[in-house]
């Protein structure tokens, strides 16, 4: 009874937090709709999107700013998400996609497609490149870390070996590439929304609508794994399955996520931390907190992107980064003695 009463609580408290994020959610997207260089006062943007505006925001609203919001939001809750997977199969607070290798693969192939199919091969294979480049890279990873089983320990560090090989390739496709395919290719890199559509959000809605569903249906093998491997086995867990099985959906989600908005870095570090701050380490629970807490932090770093230097644009991956980066450095210097 008192177990079943402590898990009530906890999640009560959960669903609490997620309206409390969601509704934050709300208001920066308000705001990130209201913001630009050209101001439009927030009641005004509410009325357009219950359909009472007059029209006379319509492009700049629906066309220009909403899609760009979107797929802020999809891409924070895919990059989220799959940080938090690869840190509870992992076991380790400094896994993340763009850390281990993931990204990188995504990038690689992405940058192969954009260096040279684009052009010949539709915009719409863009997606499927970057899946594609990083399962391979992710594949590599795994073969690499195999020796009956893998390890978590043993997988980031072949990881970052791998996405730093992964890097140096995508350094030489640039320095050999045409000025005009390394110009996009780099600006793509650094992480960028600019010029997002919504034909761009109805091609990345669906990789998130499936398989974040997906992840909290098997949320309940993350947290016994969490035990360790020999008392997950123990508990009747097909560790190595899952373990295979999750790390896909990881690949997935970043690499959806890489393809539309480039690298755009550290959100699958930070976000699921501090989720795990406000809701504790259940991953059923962390799952739609991470989600929303990735949004929103693409949300609010694209809006200083595109307001904070007026009439310039800069890369979104810029303002992540610098978020990012010091926190990572926090987790090295919180964890050097585990």
């Amino acid at each position: 009874m008192k177990s079943d009463r402590i898990s009530f609580q906890i999640a009560k408290r959960t669903c609490w937090i997620i309206l409390l994020l969601s509704l934050l959610l709300v208001i920066i997207t308000i705001i990130g709709l209201s913001a630009g260089s050209d101001f439009i006062h927030p009641f005004i943007v509410v009325k357009e999107l219950l359909g009472y505006g007059n029209g006379e925001y319509d492009f700049v609203l629906h066309t220009l700013r909403l899609p760009r919001i979107l797929m802020a939001l999809l891409v924070g809750a895919a990059l989220g998400v799959a940080g938090l997977i690869l840190q509870g199969i992992i076991r380790n607070p400094l896994a993340a996609p763009d850390i281990i290798g993931v990204t990188s693969g995504a990038s690689m192939g992405a940058i192969i497609f954009i260096v040279y199919f684009m052009g010949s091969v539709g915009i719409q294979f863009l997606p499927l490149a970057a899946i594609s480049g990083a399962a391979i890279i992710s594949f590599i990873i795994y073969l690499l870390s195999w020796r009956k089983g893998v390890t978590p320990i043993r997988m980031v560090l072949i990881g970052i070996g791998i996405s730093a090989l992964a890097k140096a390739v995508v350094t030489m496709l640039l320095v050999i590439s045409e000025v005009a395919a390394t110009t996009k290719a780099y600006l793509w890199l650094t992480g960028s929304l600019y010029g997002a559509n919504m034909t761009d959000v109805y091609l990345l809605l669906p990789w998130v609508a499936l398989l974040l569903p997906l992840t909290f249906v098997l949320a309940r093998t993350v947290n016994v794994k969490e035990l360790g491997d020999d008392i997950a086995t123990g508990l009747g867990v097909k560790v190595q399955v899952y373990r295979l099985l999750f790390l896909l959906i990881s690949v997935m989600l970043a690499g959806s996520a890489v393809a539309f908005a480039g690298g755009i870095a550290f959100v699958g570090l930070v976000a699921p931390h501090m989720s795990r701050l406000l809701v504790g380490r259940s991953f059923a629970g962390l799952i739609p907190v991470t989600a929303i807490i990735g949004g929103i932090i693409v949300i609010v770093a694209d809006i200083v992107a595109r307001t904070a230097f007026l009439p310039k644009d800069l890369p979104t991956g810029v303002f992540t980064a610098a978020i990012g980066a010091p926190f990572f450095i926090y987790l090295l210097f919180r964890t050097r003695n585990q």
